[in-house]
Parts: structure tokens; C-alpha cells; sequence
């Protein structure tokens, strides 16, 4: 008899791994605290999967409906300090849109999805915890919103500014989302509490951009209470995704660590499901090949931001731009 997966979260690495297993035959049941289609805080940029990673999971499909994306143009302030085409192409998709794809694939696949189900513990044996971010005390805060009719210089836009720094990307139907990491200001609320961020942080042409534009109020998201980096777990739980790491957003590498989670943690899990290995050498394996795959960028990911996050920093970058010894392609792939 198969065994089954229970999986605590259905974001992009929860979802393809329950698509993944019912391709092979495994009983998945899903729980999902919220509903869909909803928005989330994300950039919305799939950089760094590699193509067999998304034939694995039986996603390549749904993926082809995302917007090419090809150059970036970055802003310290108001100034442009750095143009220029990514070492390999990218893709821009609204999680609105490929989240209710993944929903329905799932379900298509035979999969169980109980929505508006919030998992706190259970017995970790066959429990895989892909439910994202892990509450903590932070720093930092992240907002987005989708906008109609705003002009971008380039496919994706990074904006430095006093107080984090904002991406806009183009995710298809007219749509640029526009999504920040931000320090925490409380003194700082209200609806548009994004733009509030972008004028505290220098970031007036941005805010300017945005407010002649028309703004999806739908689709305006916020979280807080979280720290980047590897996420602290009880011993015994198998976390995957986010809830294993969060590598800070400017990488544009976060989705693609998703599948990538969910691609690394199939073999083992399959196994597992029948009956060819136990549940404690199955989370060892994978929590293995986890470190060995994203230790590296995550190393780096860390290493980097705090140079796009404090003037100092910043400064710093657009001189070494200036001078044309910026490594940018090199950075790149060393956070892939």
C-alpha cells in the first residue's frame, strides 16, 4: 500500500510537489490557510529554474505563459547607475495567475486540496511543511501592487533607496508589478502604504510613476515578521521552499528555489510514499541536497545585501558601476 503525503502549503513549491507526486501516483492532501486565487508579496521574476526542473514537476506548460524577460535597468535614487542585459532570460508572471494554474493542476491530478486549513503541528512523518515564511521578529516588511499603463525602461527595474529597494517587473496583460523590501517604519500606514515607503526612501519619481498610473487596489499585499536566510524548524520536520530559506528578494531567485525544492525533494519522498526507505532517512536525504544545492547562493545572496540596503553600500556599487568593474553577470549566476 502507497503511503501519503500530507502537505502543509500551497505556494509555488507546495502545489508542484503535490502535482509532481500525483504524476507518480502518490495520495497527496494539501492544506492551504487561505484561498485561491489570491495575491501575494512577490516579484513575480522566475530566474535560475532550468527547464528539466519544470518537465520533472509536469509544469513547463503553465510556465510558457509567462512575459519574457531579458534586460534590467537599476536606479540609485532618482539616478540610473546600471544598464543592462541578463546573462539568461527570465520570466515575469502574476501569482494570481500561475498559483490558480497550479490549484487546478493539482486538482486535475487527483490531488486533495483543503483550502482555509491552517496546520500548526501533527506528526512530522509523511508532513511536508512548504507553508513559506517562518514568524519571527525582523527588520523588514515587504508591500506590492500591480499597476496598468506604467511605462518601465526595461524588463525588470530595481530601484536602491534610503529604506530598501522596489522591483518592476512586467507580468503580462498590461501589468507591472511593483514589489519592495523595506525596513519597517511605523510611522508609516495607510492603503497606499507603498507609496509612503517609496517617498521615505527617496523614491519620489518612482511614487510619481505609480500615481498617474492605475494601481490594481486588489491586488495590494504586505507581509512582515520574518528574517531572510535559513529559517529555524523543530527537529524531524522536512521544510521545503521558503520555510527551509528565504534568500533575500533582490536575487530574483526566490520562485525558482520553489521548484527547485520541490524537484530535489521528489526522488527521496517517492521513495518513501513506497515503502523503499523510512520517513527519517528521507528528510535527511533531502534536507542534504537542499544545503548542497542553495548554501551557496544563499552565502552569497547574504553577503550581498547589505549593500543594496545601506547608503554606504549603495554609494559604493554605483562607483564601482562608474568605473565599468562591476561584475554584474559574474553576481548573477554566483546567486544561481
Amino acid at each position: 500500500m502507497t503511503r501519503a503525503i500530507k502537505i502543509v502549503g500551497g505556494g509555488l513549491c507546495g502545489l508542484s510537489l503535490g502535482i509532481a507526486l500525483r504524476r507518480r501516483g502518490v495520495p497527496v492532501t494539501l492544506h492551504e490557510a487561505g484561498r485561491y486565487p489570491r495575491h501575494r508579496v512577490c516579484g513575480e521574476f522566475i530566474s535560475g529554474v532550468r527547464r528539466e526542473v519544470l518537465e520533472t514537476l509536469g509544469l513547463e506548460d503553465i510556465l510558457q505563459t509567462g512575459v519574457s524577460q531579458e534586460s534590467t535597468v537599476w536606479y540609485h535614487g532618482s539616478r540610473r547607475v546600471l544598464v543592462a542585459k541578463l546573462p539568461e532570460r527570465a520570466l515575469g508572471i502574476s501569482r494570481w495567475v500561475l498559483d490558480h494554474a497550479l490549484q487546478l493542476r493539482f486538482q486535475e491530478v487527483g490531488g486533495v486540496l483543503v483550502e482555509r486549513s491552517r496546520v500548526t503541528s501533527g506528526n512530522p512523518e509523511g508532513q511536508v511543511w512548504c507553508c513559506g515564511r517562518v514568524p519571527a521578529r525582523g527588520q523588514w516588511i515587504g508591500l506590492k501592487c500591480h499597476v496598468r499603463g506604467m511605462d518601465v525602461e526595461a524588463d525588470l527595474e530595481v530601484h536602491l533607496g534610503r529604506n530598501g529597494y522596489v522591483g518592476a517587473a512586467r507580468v503580462g496583460d498590461g501589468r507591472v508589478n511593483v514589489c519592495g523590501l523595506f525596513r519597517v517604519d511605523r510611522s508609516l500606514a495607510g492603503q497606499d502604504v507603498l507609496s509612503a515607503y517609496l517617498e521615505a526612501g527617496g523614491l519620489s519619481v518612482l511614487a510619481r510613476r505609480m500615481s498617474v498610473a492605475s494601481v490594481d487596489e486588489s491586488s495590494r499585499a504586505a507581509v512582515a515578521g520574518f528574517c531572510l536566510g535559513r529559517q529555524p524548524k523543530e527537529v524531524g520536520r522536512l521544510a521545503l521552499g521558503d520555510a527551509w530559506g528565504m534568500i533575500p528578494p533582490f536575487t530574483g531567485n526566490g520562485m525558482s528555489m520553489a521548484f527547485e525544492s520541490a524537484e530535489l525533494a521528489l526522488d527521496p519522498l517517492s521513495r518513501y510514499a513506497d515503502g523503499m526507505t523510512d520517513w527519517n532517512e528521507a528528510e535527511k536525504c533531502i534536507e542534504r541536497q537542499l544545503r548542497i544545492k542553495f548554501s551557496r547562493r544563499l552565502l552569497g545572496s547574504q553577503i550581498l545585501h547589505p549593500c543594496l540596503t545601506s547608503s554606504i553600500g549603495q554609494s559604493f556599487l554605483t562607483a564601482v558601476n562608474r568605473s565599468g568593474l562591476l561584475p554584474f553577470a559574474l553576481c548573477f549566476r554566483l546567486l544561481r
